[in-house]
């Protein structure tokens, strides 16, 4: 196994996937609001106007001639945790914001008014540049988020990135989909992720395409790939479904899965290197192209709340789901 890997620990809580949607605006003249949110990588068009101006990627406002900012009001689809913000003006040159802030609260279903806490204080933005703070306050529950720009401009996407808030979900006593990022599971360590992200295994919907899944670059040595997810809540898992859609000639020749319970949060680096805490729920499963792979679980279902999938040696799978309870 690797010894170096990507550690990840965050879902984006304003990825559309999660339902997180725009509520209100100050302005969208030349950019809808909505393009803040979306999880494509911003893109630019030579040459391509519309009935307003020039086409951009993103969120854009008018040139402000009174006093004020402009803001955009957000409401997360599932109640979160903030670690980290990424404020994204790419391809805004000359036209993004001088400035931005973040304020957020919560809103449950008595309480209908606003009552904004600063989340990110005022950050000067670059032209066509990335921009990432860390997030103080991270250990508070939001639910709406307000993006402050000063005074006006363009901004192409916004990420924060965190952790859902598990008891605000409802689950079913029924089997379902334990590895569905909307009931809070996520990704926490990959081999690799060279062409397709490992996030993009635990989305609710069919893959679109290849792109749309998660697929390493050709190993070149000894090993095989793999990816350790968390699950929102600990259960019992009882059959998988391992797809490869759109996976044709690229797919891996065959996967395990392993799991094990922690009481205690893990540290991910005696995890990952340590083969001796995992069990294996299923082994040896033969691959196909563009298709999916029912398999029961060969034991006795046992409870788990981390799950490690390995393909070999490398490839491409598009989702991994699951049928079980909560335990």
């Amino acid at each position: 196994m690797n010894k170096k890997y990507i550690q990840k620990n965050y879902i984006n809580l304003c990825s559309p996937v999660m339902g997180t949607k725009i509520y209100d605006y100050s302005d969208q003249f030349f950019g809808l609001a909505s393009r803040l949110l979306k999880d494509e990588p911003p893109v630019f068009k030579d040459g391509v106007y519309d009935k307003n101006g020039k086409w951009m990627d993103g969120w854009e406002t008018r040139r402000k001639r009174v006093k004020g900012n402009d803001f955009v009001i957000i409401k997360l689809g599932l109640p979160g945790k903030i670690s980290f913000a990424e404020i994204d003006t790419s391809y805004f040159n000359g036209n993004q914001p001088q400035y931005a802030s973040i304020d957020a609260c919560y809103i449950d279903k008595k309480s209908k008014k606003f009552k904004w806490s600063n989340l990110l204080s005022k950050q000067k933005l670059k032209p066509d540049a990335k921009h990432g703070f860390k997030i103080l306050n991270s250990k508070k529950i939001f639910n709406f988020i307000r993006l402050n720009i000063y005074p006006d401009g363009g901004v192409a996407r916004l990420k924060l990135l965190g952790d859902v808030v598990v008891d605000k979900i409802k689950f079913s006593k029924n089997k379902f989909d334990l590895l569905n990022v909307l009931k809070g599971s996520k990704i926490v360590a990959c081999s690799d992720e060279h062409f397709g992200k490992a996030e993009n295994l635990l989305l609710p919907f069919k893959s679109r395409n290849m792109g749309n899944g998660w697929e390493t670059k050709r190993r070149r040595g000894a090993g095989f790939d793999w990816v350790i997810i968390k699950l929102g809540k600990p259960g019992f898992i009882e059959k998988f479904d391992i797809q490869t859609h759109h996976f044709k000639g690229n797919f891996p020749s065959h996967c395990s899965v392993q799991g094990f319970f922690s009481i205690k949060n893990i540290n991910i680096n005696s995890v990952v290197n340590n083969s001796k805490k995992w069990e294996y729920l299923i082994k040896n499963i033969e691959l196909k192209a563009h298709s999916s792979i029912k398999k029961q679980v060969t034991k006795k279902s046992k409870k788990i709340n981390y799950l490690k999938l390995n393909i070999y040696p490398d490839g491409g799978i598009s989702r991994i789901r699951s049928l079980g309870k909560i335990a």
